[in-house]
C-alpha cells in the first residue's frame, strides 16, 4: 500500500511539474514536446531524481505511442494524396530519399559508425504531422496549396516510418534463420496479419462499431482495447507495437465512426505522450549531451536549411512558384515526434546507445523549437527572402499560372475568396453582364471556380508577388475574405503594383470597416449590414 501511495505522490508531482513548465512553453509558443522532453530531464537522474516509478511510466509510454499511431492509422487519408496528384508522392519520396543520403554522409564525415549514421540520417527524415497540422490550423492554412501539399507529403512520411519500423525490429529481433529466411518469415507474418485485418474489416469491424456505437463511452473503450490488442499481437509475430496500432487505426479508418475516434482519442493520445516524452527525457545522458552540442548543431543546420532546400529544388521543378515551395519547405524544417520514437525503438533493441540518442533528443529540441518560430512568421520571412530564392522557380510556373487563360480574355472584376460569399458576387456580377476572374488560395475551390466555365487563378491574397499574375486591367477588385490582415495586406500589394481600379473588401465590424477605408479601401462590403437591410423587402414578399 505504501509503494502506491508513494507512486501516487510521485505522479501527482510530475503532473505539476508537467503543467507548470508547459504554461512556460505556452507563453514561449512552444510545442508541448518541447516542454515534455524538458520534464524528463528536470524529474530524470540528472535533474532532481524524482523517477522512482520507471515501469509504470514506461507502460504509459508504450500505451501512449501505441494510441498516436491508433490516431494516425485512423485519419490516413490516402485520397489527400491522389487529390494533390504526384506532387505530394514525389516531394515526399524525393524529401525522404535525399535527406537520408545526406544525414547518412553527415554523419559518417562527423566520425558516427555506420548503423548510428543511418538511424541519425532515418531520424532527420521525418517531419511533426502533429505539430505542422497544428500550426497550419492556427494560421487557417491548411487548405491553401502549400498546406495540402505539405499534409499530402507527411502522410507519404508517415507510411515511410512505419515500414522503417517493421524493418529495424526484424532486424533488431535474435533468430537463428539466415537472413533471406527472415526476411521471408516477416513478410509472410505480415501478409498474414494484414488478411487477417481485412477479412475483420469486411465481415466483423462495421457490424461491431455499429452496435458500439450507440454508446460513445463504449465505442471509444473498444477503439482503444483494439488498438493495444493489435499492438500486443504485434509485439507477439516480432513486429514492433507501433506497427498493430497504426494497422488498428486503419482498419477502423473506412468506419462511418472515424472522426468521433479519433476526436475522443486525442486527448488521452496527448495524456500518455506525456509519458513517452517524460521517460525519453530522462534517458537522456545530459552530461555526455556536451559533447553532442557540436554535431547537434550540425544536424540541426541540415534540417532546418537543408530540408526545406530540398523541397523548394523538387517543387520548383514540378513547376510551382517559390513561394508555394519556401511555405511547404518550412513545414519539414523540424525532426518528428516519429524520429524520437524511431531512436527509442533502437536503443531498446540494443542498436544505438544511449548517446545517439541524447543526439536525435537534442536535434529535436533544436529544430522544433526553432521550426515554430519559422512557421509561424512565415509569410514575413519570405517577403524578406522572395529575391534570394527565385533560383527555385521556373520561368513559368505552369502548376498555378495559366497565362493563356489570362491572356486571352479580358476581366471586369477580380473576385478574392470563392467561398459561398464570393460565389454569391460573382452570380450577381455574372447576371449584369459582368466579366469575373476569381483567386482563391484552396485548390479545391479553384477546380469548382473552373468546372462552371469560369476562369480562376490559385493565389493567397497577401503574397506579394501575386498583383504580377494578374489581369490588373479589371475594374474593380473585390475581396469576400473577412480576415482584416489579409485585407489590408491585399490593398497595399495593389497600391504598390499601381492598380488604378477601385478596391471593394469585406467587413463584419465598423470600426474594422474604418480602418480599410483609412488603408485605401474604395468601399467597404458588411454583409450582415447589407443582408438585414434586404431582410423587409424579402419578408413583404411572403404575405399574400
Amino acid at each position: 500500500m505504501d509503494a502506491i501511495t508513494n507512486s501516487f505522490y510521485e505522479f501527482a508531482a510530475i503532473l505539476g511539474i508537467a503543467a507548470f513548465v508547459a504554461l512556460i512553453g505556452r507563453f514561449l509558443r512552444q510545442p508541448l514536446i518541447v516542454s515534455f522532453i524538458a520534464v524528463g530531464l528536470i524529474v530524470g537522474p540528472y535533474g532532481i531524481d524524482l523517477l522512482e516509478s520507471i515501469e509504470k511510466i514506461e507502460l504509459l509510454s508504450e500505451m501512449g505511442i501505441a494510441v498516436l499511431l491508433f490516431v494516425v492509422g485512423l485519419k490516413l487519408d490516402v485520397t489527400l494524396i491522389r487529390s494533390t496528384g504526384r506532387v505530394a508522392l514525389f516531394s515526399g519520396l524525393g524529401q525522404v530519399i535525399f535527406t537520408s543520403v545526406f544525414g547518412y554522409f553527415i554523419g559518417i564525415a562527423l566520425g558516427f559508425e555506420p548503423v548510428v549514421s543511418l538511424y541519425v540520417a532515418v531520424a532527420l527524415t521525418f517531419s511533426s504531422t502533429i505539430i505542422i497540422v497544428k500550426l497550419l490550423s492556427d494560421k487557417k492554412e491548411i487548405q491553401s496549396l502549400h498546406g495540402q501539399i505539405s499534409i499530402g507529403f507527411l502522410i507519404v512520411q508517415d507510411i515511410v516510418v512505419i515500414i522503417a519500423m517493421i524493418v529495424l525490429s526484424a532486424m533488431g529481433t535474435p533468430t537463428e534463420y539466415t537472413v533471406w529466411e527472415e526476411m521471408l518469415l516477416v513478410i509472410g507474418k505480415g501478409v498474414g496479419m494484414i488478411i487477417f485485418i481485412i477479412l475483420l474489416m469486411q465481415f466483423v469491424l462495421n457490424r461491431v462499431t455499429k452496435q458500439m456505437a450507440r454508446t460513445p463511452e463504449l465505442l471509444i473503450l473498444f477503439a482503444v482495447t483494439w488498438a493495444i490488442a493489435l499492438a500486443a499481437l504485434s509485439d507477439f509475430l516480432g513486429f514492433s507495437k507501433e506497427v498493430g496500432a497504426f494497422l488498428g487505426g486503419i482498419s477502423l479508418s473506412a468506419t462511418p465512426y472515424r472522426e468521433v475516434i479519433s476526436g475522443r482519442l486525442s486527448s488521452l493520445r496527448d495524456f500518455l505522450l506525456l509519458f513517452f516524452f517524460i521517460h525519453l527525457g530522462s534517458q537522456v545522458n545530459v552530461p555526455l549531451l556536451g559533447e553532442q552540442i557540436i554535431p547537434g548543431m550540425i544536424l540541426s543546420a541540415f534540417v532546418l536549411i537543408g530540408n526545406p532546400i530540398i523541397v523548394m529544388i523538387i517543387l520548383g521543378l514540378m513547376g510551382y512558384r517559390k513561394r508555394t515551395g519556401f511555405l511547404a519547405g518550412l513545414n519539414v524544417a523540424q525532426i518528428s515526434e516519429f524520429s524520437l520514437i524511431l531512436a527509442a525503438l533502437g536503443l531498446s533493441l540494443g542498436q544505438i546507445d544511449e548517446e545517439t540518442l541524447g543526439l536525435i533528443t537534442l536535434v529535436g529540441l533544436f529544430t522544433i523549437s526553432i521550426s515554430t518560430y519559422l512557421i509561424m512568421y512565415s509569410h514575413q520571412i519570405y517577403e524578406w527572402i522572395a529575391p534570394a530564392i527565385s533560383i527555385f522557380e521556373k520561368s513559368n510556373p505552369y502548376r498555378e499560372i495559366d497565362d493563356e487563360k489570362v491572356a486571352k480574355k479580358k476581366f471586369d472584376v477580380i473576385i478574392f475568396g470563392l467561398g459561398m460569399y464570393g460565389n454569391n458576387i460573382a452570380r450577381s456580377l455574372e447576371e449584369k453582364g459582368f466579366t469575373v476572374f476569381g483567386v482563391d488560395f484552396d485548390p479545391r475551390a479553384v477546380d469548382r471556380w473552373k468546372r462552371k466555365g469560369r476562369v480562376a487563378q490559385y493565389g493567397d491574397a497577401d503574397d506579394p508577388d501575386l498583383p504580377e499574375i494578374l489581369p490588373l486591367d479589371a475594374q474593380c477588385v473585390v475581396s469576400s475574405l473577412e480576415d482584416k490582415q489579409i485585407n489590408l495586406a491585399l490593398i497595399k500589394y495593389l497600391k504598390h503594383a499601381g492598380y488604378k481600379g477601385n478596391i471593394a473588401v469585406t467587413s463584419y465590424t465598423g470600426r474594422t470597416a474604418k480602418e480599410l477605408e483609412k488603408a485605401g479601401a474604395d468601399l467597404v462590403l458588411l454583409p450582415f449590414v447589407d443582408a438585414a437591410e434586404i431582410i423587409p423587402d424579402k419578408l413583404k414578399s411572403l404575405r399574400k
